[in-house]
């Protein structure tokens, strides 16, 4: 089966797919290399790409009905109702990203279901996913609406994950971490040297954002703090607030070069200060690091093209001037 690596109709597929799991890390529902497998199915038997949900195993096997008795096992209909969730919480979560739902609609929960092909009961436990995840929002007639973004809302998501992550690397310094971690975060970086050397490809950057997710990840577990950590995660889930929320609009600007280095160049230098257990400066550093994202936003706000590129770009709305 050929490699969808190698197969061009498939570049910005695997990109955009790459850049929803680390822009949403909780939604690692299943991996690349299954999406990969999937797609290149798909695309044998000429469907769409959109068949690949869910994907083969997650499919629970049908009910074994006998008298009206539905034998299947309680973990499996668990799953499966489950998988009927994500599904719907996946679907809705394209629909809102790519544009089709705009910000201040309302959401209709029959259209949902019509939409997805899901019963309304996974509809709603998604629904409610959603507006905790900062993407829908209650309205006063009951259900839901479409939430848009005002600038200062995202620099503030991202002034937030930033100080979480200067405290994970204060607590990292201060505390230790082990040389198993401090090789794993070694590694992450020097897979990141090895991919600013060559051409910066749409598939470059897609392993970028891989790479540069887990650093950050392996950051907020290297502060052996489970609050830190758990606090980390859920605002790198607030939109636009991950660290690689606008790794699109570095893949559009022509000093994208330049700004990666700079990034790497903060990474090794938290890790130097981690390793000489310096907390204060390791904090400022990370924070310092965040700052990037800041500047990411402003050339996304200031390119109509990043816009329409950008994951979402549809919910930002800028501040009047």
């Amino acid at each position: 089966m050929m490699s969808i690596k190698k197969d061009p109709r498939c570049t910005q597929f695997l990109f955009t797919f790459r850049l929803l799991f680390h822009v949403y890390p909780e939604f690692r529902v299943t991996s690349i290399e299954l999406i990969e497998s999937l797609y290149t199915i798909c695309t044998h038997r000429g469907q769409n790409p959109s068949c690949l949900w869910p994907p083969p195993n997650s499919l629970s096997p049908l009910p074994l009905r006998m008298n009206g008795i539905d034998d299947t096992p309680a973990s499996t209909r668990a799953g499966s109702a489950a998988s009927q969730t994500v599904k719907a919480q996946l679907g809705l979560r394209e629909l809102i990203l790519g544009g089709e739902l705009a910000p201040g609609e309302r959401i209709s929960e029959l259209g949902v279901v019509e939409r997805l092909g899901v019963s309304r009961t996974p509809v709603r436990a998604a629904l409610m996913r959603l507006q905790e995840e900062g993407l829908l929002e209650p309205i006063p007639s009951g259900g839901y609406a479409v939430r848009s973004f005002s600038e200062i809302e995202i620099r503030d998501s991202i002034e937030l994950r930033g100080t979480l992550e200067g405290l994970a690397a204060r607590l990292a310094a201060e505390r230790g971490i082990t040389h198993s971690m401090f090789r794993d975060l070694h590694d992450c970086i020097d897979e990141i040297d090895e991919l600013l050397v060559g051409e910066l490809s749409e598939e470059t950057f897609s392993r970028y954002v891989e790479a540069n997710g887990r650093f950050h990840r392996l950051l907020a577990a290297a502060s052996d703090s489970e609050v830190v950590a758990r606090q980390i995660e859920k605002v790198a889930t607030l939109p636009f607030a991950s660290a690689s929320a606008f790794v699109v609009v570095q893949s559009l600007d022509p000093r994208a070069r330049e700004t990666l280095i700079v990034a790497q160049a903060q990474h090794r230098a938290v890790l130097e200060a981690i390793e000489s257990r310096e907390g204060a400066r390791a904090e400022a550093l990370m924070r310092e690091h965040s700052h990037i994202a800041h500047q990411n936003l402003k050339r996304v706000l200031d390119n109509q093209r990043a816009m329409t590129r950008l994951i979402g770009g549809n919910l930002i709305r800028r501040n009047p001037r």
